[in-house]
């Protein structure tokens, strides 16, 4: 046989000069542990005991009509979600959350930022008056409670002696109807005036200060640049400021039970001191949560319509 003969095979065929390899199985994919699973494993065990698996365990007894002490607590479904339409103090208490919400974000919001652009100059005097407006801020709720509460007392407080010697009546704030709700307000927004001063401080600090000048060489006004630069310009900073306090508000608790304790005549209960009373002074755990969860999603709605009307984008 001659070399570069090719070679017959009975049949007529002749074989492939390559043969197809076998198919090599694929390796099977380790995993692989992270580290950093163990380094956040005590944070999850804390935030699931502490957080998630109370979250899981209200909306169960939101479901059902779960009484303290009570040898059976059946279930429900929506049923206390539809007493809460028929339930006029849950009503009179959501009111008041929103109003006192409304009132106290929209006043510290304009506010904060008329001292925000005050102060935005650095100098001997504005850091006094900065740290004098932000004091309030690190003191917590229940201690600035207890004193207005003294402060507003008609027999021994500050402002009733100080409207007795102008020759005015001294009121009695936190027993109106009409005046109590008010009077909470208003130490809500001197209390986070000055955090939401900072706030924007900073968001106008971070302001070129060149698009000002641009805008002072067309022409612009004072309204105007605030109008047209500034409040623009700091949107990511209103919109973090606003959701924080709006949250704050609605969720409201120590400021109302220091002062008022919801009184007089449930003219300043929110839905958070409601909660409360039914859940720890009437044992009625199953309303309450469904009262908690009315609440949540109510901060849900607000919060998604605030990110619509504040949304930003880089091209803005």
């Amino acid at each position: 046989m001659t070399v570069g003969t090719p070679v017959r095979v009975e049949g007529g065929a002749a074989p492939s000069a390559t043969r197809a390899a076998p198919a090599r199985p694929r390796p099977r994919r380790r995993i692989r542990w992270q580290p950093a699973w163990l380094f956040m494993a005590p944070s999850l065990a804390i935030l699931g005991v502490f957080v998630i698996y109370p979250i899981i365990v209200s909306f169960w007894y939101s479901l059902h009509d779960w009484t303290i002490g009570a040898a059976v607590q059946p279930f429900v479904g929506l049923g206390n979600y539809v007493a809460l339409t028929k339930d006029p103090q849950f009503w009179n208490a959501l009111v008041n959350t929103l109003e006192l919400t409304v009132v106290s974000v929209g006043v510290l919001i304009v506010l904060g930022l008329a001292l925000a652009i005050g102060l935005l100059r650095d100098s001997v005097v504005t850091k006094v008056v900065r740290s004098a407006f932000f004091f309030p801020t690190i003191v917590s709720l229940t201690s600035i409670g207890l004193v207005w509460r003294f402060l507003l007392d008609p027999q021994l407080g500050l402002v009733a002696g100080v409207s007795q010697a102008l020759g005015s009546p001294a009121v009695d704030w936190l027993q109106s109807t009409s005046l109590a709700l008010p009077a909470v307000i208003f130490v809500d927004i001197w209390k986070n005036l000055g955090f939401v001063m900072i706030i924007l401080l900073g968001g106008l600090k971070g302001v070129p200060a060149e698009r000002f000048e641009a805008g002072r060489l067309d022409g612009a006004g004072d309204w105007q640049l605030v109008r047209y630069i500034t409040l623009p310009s700091i949107r990511p900073t209103l919109l973090f400021a606003t959701l924080i306090l709006t949250i704050q508000s609605l969720q409201l608790f120590d400021l109302v039970y220091v002062m008022t304790g919801g009184g007089p005549l449930f003219a300043t209960d929110t839905l958070v001191t409601e909660v409360f009373r039914e859940g720890f002074v009437n044992y009625r755990t199953g309303y309450a949560s469904a009262i908690s969860w009315v609440l949540f999603a109510l901060i849900m709605l607000i919060s998604l319509i605030q990110l619509r009307i504040f949304r930003y984008d880089d091209v803005d």
